[in-house]
């Protein structure tokens, strides 16, 4: 059973929601620290003891959310007013510590049919690993508590994000994504060795490998998805690729055609900044069937690849009826190819501009604070 609104029914002294439980003073939680199994606070009455929760299960995790349950004796139920919940991130060595004051580690709940269900972005983030430990406690007449020993401490990981959150950062990519301007060709810049290197080990193929943690870190494609970084940003006066890059002074081009057709689906990845003006969005190319194409199916907003703000391919009507391919001007696409790539359908070239490193997005972590690129789940 999911608790009826967080809050009024799990909070803590420092989390922003409304209803708070005004008569668990700050200092009250904060000494209620783990020594052993018991609570060492002075104000809690250990008159009679509460049962200890056994057999904790964590279940239905998301991104923001969690649900938990355990066993108790069933005559010790009536007397049980709260639950107290121990919440921390599991790098976290002193767990009753506030890292900062928006982050609270310590959760009240009142006494609710299990499982129950935590939920909160201010202290879940993605992809994380926590760890949680409860405790059962009687409110007295005279405000305090009877508290029981803390129960074993069970470790989880929250979730990427669901194609829900994704959802909400491609409508707020489609606000600033701006006109969109026509290409002809994917490239993409390495060093020499990195191109030497596909044509003498790899077959004269450039083979995908594992996207970084560059992005949003609930983003489901980091660590996970395996493909061929393209760009395809023109500059706006030339409608050419830009002579510059942050990856190296070589550079493989591709017709446009050969990777983006209509028989590839087109999904939305991820959006973000880091810390600029800037803002990328990542797409991912999946011909139709392919492996890659499974994974973003199970996982990514798919796109229209006539119809969307960011990459299009479409017929030329009112020419020869070829295909005519179009980006968005104001967001720096960041393509991903799922599948491998062979060199001599392009050619390798050495750029005339220089090698940026300051623009790199390699590993890059999201501005958390970015109001533009950011949602309301962990970030």
């Amino acid at each position: 059973m999911e608790v009826p609104g967080l809050a009024h029914n799990i909070t803590s002294p420092l989390s922003p929601c409304e209803g708070m439980i005004k008569d668990l003073s700050l200092d009250a939680i904060q000494l209620c620290e783990r020594e052993g199994s018991k609570s060492q606070d002075s104000s809690i009455s250990e008159m009679e003891a509460l049962p200890v929760p056994q057999n904790i299960k964590i279940s239905n995790i998301t991104c923001d959310s969690f649900k938990i349950c355990w066993d108790m004796e069933p005559r010790t139920k009536e007397r049980i007013t709260h639950y107290f919940i121990d919440l921390n991130k599991k790098e976290n060595k002193n767990s009753n510590k506030f890292k900062h004051k928006d982050v609270p580690t310590k959760l009240v709940a009142k006494a609710v049919p299990l499982p129950m269900t935590v939920r909160g972005h201010w202290f879940l983030s993605p992809r994380t690993e926590y760890t949680v430990a409860v405790q059962t406690a009687s409110k007295q007449t005279d405000g305090d508590y009877t508290v029981s020993e803390w129960s074993e401490i069970v470790e989880f990981c929250t979730a990427d994000y669901s194609t829900v959150h994704l959802n909400q950062l491609l409508e707020k990519a489609e606000v600033i994504s701006g006109r969109m301007l026509r290409f002809s060709v994917f490239y993409r810049n390495q060093n020499k060795e990195y191109f030497d290197h596909a044509r003498e080990v790899q077959g004269n193929r450039m083979l995908p490998s594992v996207k970084d943690n560059s992005g949003s870190h609930g983003s489901p494609i980091s660590g996970k998805l395996e493909g061929v970084f393209f760009s395809c940003n023109t500059e706006f006066n030339t409608g050419k690729p830009p002579q510059d890059s942050p990856y190296g002074r070589h550079r493989f081009e591709v017709r446009a055609d050969a990777l983006f057709n209509p028989d590839t689906n087109l999904y939305f990845g991820d959006f973000y900044c880091m810390y600029t003006a800037y803002h990328y969005v990542i797409l991912v190319l999946a011909p139709k069937g392919s492996q890659g194409d499974e994974f973003c199916k199970q996982r990514l907003p798919a796109l229209d690849i006539s119809n969307n703000r960011f990459l299009t391919c479409k017929r030329d009507e009112e020419g020869d009826g070829g295909l005519v391919f179009h980006h968005a001007q104001d967001v720096i696409l960041e393509v991903i190819y799922t599948e491998p790539v062979d060199l001599q359908s392009g050619t390798v070239a050495e750029i005339s501009g220089h090698q940026l490193m300051s623009m790199s997005t390699v590993n890059a972590k999201k501005d958390p604070s970015c109001k533009t690129c950011n949602i309301s789940v962990g970030r």
